[in-house]
């Protein structure tokens, strides 16, 4: 990530030293909100927008938010200090940021990873994750979902909802370094109608509660509170 961050400045900064090339099928780059055009944009303080429809290459930022239109394709999209944001039928090759949320809307797809460090995710109805979903903090959700590479998380909090699938089974790792002392134990929630085909597995507490109409594969480290109707009980 660090060595991306310091290629992304060394292009911005070489960029307005003149050194671009110029020509119209190069990326945008810039130091404030940017727009992405078909070959992709780069900025370091700022938020880059794709708009509805486009098709372009990478697009980043070290400060600032992406957001990427309905119907919008791209490779991929990163950021340091920002948000991500995937509209409807929009599709990314991998997303990642460090500390902000990524969040797809209906029927959005990412190819392969989508990740943070710090900050929640959410995916809507119909949406897909060719990879793995994995955080370290913040809350993941699924609703009517699906993701081949399973969820990985440390201190977050997992909700799996609305008929969802997740291949490549559940891991809430224990905490290290700085993480390691947090008293926080994640909730996980298996809504009715999910398939979790995999192995779920705890190297630290949890709440787990399962829907008697959810379908599982083995748990290891924590044990499943079955509950009928379309809510667990409060915590």
């Amino acid at each position: 990530m660090l060595a991306a961050v310091a290629a992304l400045a060394g292009c911005v900064n070489a960029n307005e030293n003149g050194s671009g090339s110029g020509s119209s099928s190069a990326p945008t780059f810039g130091n404030g909100d940017v727009t992405a055009g078909r070959d992709g944009a780069h900025t370091v303080n700022g938020s880059v927008r794709v708009p509805d429809g486009t098709q372009t290459g990478n697009v980043g930022t070290v400060n600032g938010s992406i957001h990427v239109g309905e119907n919008a394709t791209l490779l991929q999209g990163q950021t340091v200090n920002g948000s991500i944001s995937l509209g409807a039928r929009a599709s990314a090759d991998q997303l990642t940021t460090v500390n902000g949320s990524i969040s797809l809307s209906d029927e959005a797809h990412v190819a392969h990873t989508v990740q943070t460090v710090n900050g929640s995710l959410t995916l809507h109805n119909g949406s897909q994750v060719g990879g793995a979903l994995t955080n370290v903090n913040g809350t993941i959700e699924l609703t009517a979902a699906r993701v081949s590479g399973g969820i990985r998380t440390a201190n977050g909090d997992i909700n799996v909802g609305g008929h969802s699938q997740v291949d490549g089974g559940i891991l809430v790792q224990k905490p290290s370094g700085m993480f390691e002392f947090m008293q926080h134990a994640p909730r996980v929630v298996i809504g009715p109608g999910v398939v979790v085909n995999g192995e779920l597995r705890f190297e630290r507490k949890v709440e787990l509660y399962v829907s008697d109409r959810a379908t599982i594969g083995p748990v290891v480290g924590a044990t499943a509170v079955r509950y009928s109707g379309e809510a667990p009980p409060a915590g």
